[in-house]
């Protein structure tokens, strides 16, 4: 703040001038002293410049109402969302969350820098503070086929970059434990900022030795029992609620019977559809959940606002007291998070929940032309059944994990013949047109008469598809090859449905109402179609290629075993 500023804001905050803004009569949620006070917010040039007894050239009674500060997701992927940031962030607005802490390594893992760009390039006059952590893992595994590869020489360009705050999630678990070199560069350059850790289920030694190297959070928390044992070596712990992997009520649950201190741990989404959003919230969601599960509702805004702000270095945002940028969420409705407006800067910028129009940037070339795929017919997803014990990937009910189990598969002639039970998996390498091709078998998803298929697939976004006959499997690829990316649904020896993604494969930039319209049929066909209606269809589906999360993968080149560490 310049002298003039400040000289200007202090005659205000002193009561001497009249504010721009003043929020009057408002219930006001104070973050550091955990009460909730009745009083003014004058606000000015963006800034809270005073809580109090004030008046302003403009000012708004908020008799009734309860102010708290804007909400923080701590840990997103602007890609899950499958929509342009922009039309992410008017969503998310509406439903209070104000800030933005998020993690390109989808985008990373397609097109490199570029797509880091991009993000930062789609966030820049947004109605919301965006901030970047810089992908640590792409590719996730170095056996992994993806479209690009960074080290830390190509990272040194944005180390000094205003919006980026530190290292994305360290995937690498072992390369981190084991010392090694390319991954302490990474570390070793943004070690003066923050390193977001991605550790499920790490051995205590483990552990320890991936928080010695400073790893500051992680969102992967399944269970209270192992983000306790996180949070014991330091760790702020990011309660993930998503649209696949929902972990708020086991850790919240665990919080709450064991009275346990709430200054220890965050809200984040990870990876969340826009069909979901509209229809429950964004971390406003998170929030309501973690009241109606027994936290106070000013832990709970805690939580959501001051906890990441604190944890991120992210001064001047997440409390609503001098000096704090006016980020404002009005609530008619303290427990049931019932929003009215929004206030980003001291500007309204939503009313009851409805985004504003987003401003989303063109863009073009490889951005928009990501998907090649080699030649593929129904003889290219084959895959040889003997007799004996076969490793198959079992889906967990609200969950990204997996279990294994080794089971005789159904075949024919020596031929795997997949069914409603076992239905046939493959990824399909789409960079480079290599033509690798991984097969197995997967259990719980269930789809019965057809095939989904979809570009995004974590972390290296190749073809992800499943389905109980290879006709219907093949036609799912072709779709998505012809879309460039996104979702398909195959039936009866047609495609029946398709939504698609042509952003790197991974997002539309066609509006959020089209997608959310087209996504939110997809789900329900999915599971029309005998699609386990515990899970989401697509998100599942994705997650299953991600070979750093336990038990068992699948990948471009097989099945893999993360616990062992070796492919099956």
């Amino acid at each position: 703040m310049k002298y003039e500023q400040f000289a200007k804001l202090t005659q205000i905050a002193l009561g001497k001038q009249k504010a721009d803004l003043v929020l009057k009569n408002a219930g006001v949620v104070n973050v550091f002293s955990g009460e909730i006070i009745t009083a003014d917010v004058a606000i000015s040039d963006g800034i809270i410049v005073g809580v109090g007894c004030y008046e302003g050239a403009l000012e708004q009674d908020m008799s009734g109402k309860i102010l708290c500060p804007g909400f923080i997701d701590s840990h997103l992927h602007f890609e899950s969302t499958l929509v342009a940031p922009p039309e992410l962030i008017a969503n998310a607005v509406a439903f209070g969350t104000t800030t933005y802490i998020a993690d390109p390594h989808e985008s990373a893992n397609v097109c490199g820098l570029r797509g880091v760009e991009y993000i930062l390039k789609q966030t820049e006059q947004v109605p919301a503070n965006v901030f970047v952590m810089m992908p640590s893992c792409v590719p996730s595994a170095v056996f992994e086929d993806n479209g690009c590869k960074l080290t830390a020489e190509h990272m040194k360009g944005f180390i000094n970059h205003p919006r980026i705050l530190g290292l994305g999630e360290v995937m690498d678990y072992r390369g981190v434990v084991t010392a090694d070199k390319a991954m302490y560069e990474k570390l070793e350059l943004f070690r003066h900022k923050i390193l977001d850790g991605h550790a499920p289920f790490l051995q205590d030694f483990d552990l320890a030795a991936y928080s010695l190297a400073g790893i500051a959070t992680d969102h992967e928390c399944c269970n209270f029992e192992y983000a306790m044992k996180e949070r014991r070596d330091g760790m702020q712990i990011l309660i993930r609620e998503g649209t696949a992997a929902k972990n708020l009520e086991a850790i919240v649950r665990g919080i709450v019977e064991n009275n346990i201190d709430t200054n220890g741990f965050c809200f984040c989404t990870d990876d969340k559809h826009i069909e979901e959003i509209r229809r429950e919230g964004h971390i406003s969601h998170c929030i309501k959940k973690a009241i109606s599960l027994g936290i106070s509702p000013v832990h709970a805004i805690q939580m959501a606002t001051i906890n990441a702000a604190t944890c991120y270095h992210l001064d001047g945002i997440g409390a609503i007291a001098p000096g704090y940028q006016a980020d404002i969420v009005v609530l008619d409705d303290l427990e049931q998070v019932k929003i009215s407006r929004v206030y980003h800067k001291g500007i309204a910028v939503s009313e009851n929940t409805t985004p504003a129009k987003a401003e989303v940037l063109p863009c073009y070339g490889a951005i928009r032309e990501s998907v090649h795929v080699a030649a593929l017919d129904e003889s290219s997803f084959v895959l040889n059944a003997e007799d004996k014990p076969f490793p198959v990937i079992v889906l967990i009910d609200g969950q990204i994990l997996t279990k294994r189990i080794d089971a005789v598969l159904p075949e024919k002639d020596g031929k795997f013949i997949p069914n409603a039970e076992y239905n046939k998996i493959a990824v399909i390498e789409r960079h480079k047109a290599s033509g690798r091709i991984g097969i197995g078998a997967i259990k719980g998803f269930g789809i019965k008469g057809g095939a989904i298929a979809s570009s995004v697939s974590h972390d290296c976004h190749n073809i992800i598809v499943a389905g109980d006959n290879d006709t219907d499997i093949l036609l799912a690829v072709r779709e998505l090859v012809r879309t460039q990316g996104g979702y398909a649904i195959a039936g009866g020896g047609k495609v029946v449905a398709s939504l698609p993604l042509p952003v790197m494969g991974l997002m539309s930039d066609t509006g959020f109402e089209q997608v959310n319209s087209t996504l939110h049929s997809m789900v329900e066909l999915a599971h029309n179609m005998g699609v386990n209606p515990n899970i989401d269809p697509f998100i599942t589906l994705s997650f299953t290629a991600l070979p750093v999360i336990p038990e068992l993968r699948l990948t471009t080149r097989g099945i893999y075993d993360v616990q062992k560490e070796q492919f099956v």
